[in-house]
C-alpha cells in the first residue's frame, strides 16, 4: 500500500469536572494525553499527529511527547458543551488553509487510552479498502439491549427506546433478541469530506469489533483505577506504554 497522508487528532480540554485535569493524570507513570501520542507516533500508516486544546500547560506535555500544538483551541470551542464537530472543522481550516485535504483523520481521544497493539493501523487499512465508506469506528458489545431499554414521555409514561410497541422487543428473552454493540471510544477513522460536510462520522460506517481488552473512559477517579487494572493485566498487548 503506498504511503498516504493520514492526520491523528487528539482533541484534550483543560477543563474537567469529573476528575480535574484527567488529560493530564498518569496512568503507569505516563499521562493520560500521551498514551495516545505515543500510540499515533508508533503507527506505520499517520503520518501527523495533531493536538488541539485550550491549555498551555496540556500544550507543554504533548510537544515535549512529539504530538504538534501550533495553536491553542479558542475558549468557545472548549466548552462542557463543545461537540466533536466544530472542534475537528476548526483543525483541519487551521492545518489545510486552501490546501488538499489528509486522505483519513484519526480521531483518539485521550480519556480512552488503552488500545490493542495494531488497532490504528489496521483501522486505516480497512476504511482505506473500502472508498464507499465514511467512516470507521471501534465497537464492543453492549452491556445491556438497548431493546430493554425506555424512555420517558412527556406525559409521564413509558415508551420503548429502540422497536415499536408491536414488535414488543423489552418483552422477550435476551436469546432472541439483535446484537448490539457500543461505540468505545477507542478509535474513529474519518474521510476529511465528510467532516467538511457536517458530520464526523456519515451514514456509511464500518465496524471495527474490539473485545481483546476491556475498554474504559476516564471520567472519574474510580476510573483511572480500573484503568490502572487493566493495564496491569493486559500491558502486552498495549500501544503507547512504551
Amino acid at each position: 500500500m503506498s504511503q498516504v497522508d493520514v492526520l491523528a487528532v487528539i482533541p484534550a480540554r483543560g477543563g474537567s469536572k469529573g476528575l480535574p485535569g484527567k488529560n493530564l493524570a498518569e496512568l503507569g507513570g505516563v499521562p493520560l494525553i500521551v498514551w495516545s501520542i505515543r500510540a499515533a507516533l508508533d503507527s506505520a500508516l499517520v503520518t501527523r499527529v495533531l493536538v488541539t486544546t485550550d491549555s498551555q500547560e496540556i500544550a507543554a506535555v504533548a510537544s515535549a511527547a512529539g504530538a504538534e500544538v501550533p495553536w491553542l483551541r479558542p475558549a468557545d470551542l472548549a466548552q462542557d458543551q463543545t461537540a466533536d464537530l466544530p472542534v475537528f472543522l476548526h483543525a483541519l481550516a487551521e492545518l489545510y488553509p486552501g490546501t488538499e485535504d489528509p486522505e483519513l483523520v484519526v480521531h483518539l481521544r485521550p480519556t480512552v487510552p488503552l488500545r490493542p497493539v495494531g488497532m490504528i493501523d489496521r483501522s486505516i487499512r480497512m476504511l482505506l479498502k473500502r472508498p464507499e465508506c465514511d467512516s470507521l469506528r471501534s465497537l464492543s458489545p453492549a452491556a445491556k439491549s438497548p431493546f430493554k431499554m425506555w424512555s420517558l414521555t412527556e406525559d409521564g409514561m413509558i415508551e420503548p427506546l429502540v422497536g415499536t410497541w408491536e414488535e414488543e422487543w423489552f418483552n422477550q428473552p435476551r436469546q432472541a433478541l439483535p446484537e448490539a454493540w457500543v461505540h468505545n471510544g477507542m478509535i474513529d477513522v474519518i474521510r476529511p469530506a465528510v467532516i467538511r460536510g457536517g458530520s464526523m462520522s456519515g451514514r456509511r460506517i464500518l465496524p471495527l469489533f474490539e473485545d481483546s481488552i476491556p475498554v474504559v473512559d476516564i471520567d472519574t477517579a474510580a476510573d483511572l483505577d480500573r484503568a490502572t487494572e487493566i493495564l496491569n493485566l493486559h500491558q502486552p498487548k498495549l500501544l503507547g506504554e512504551g
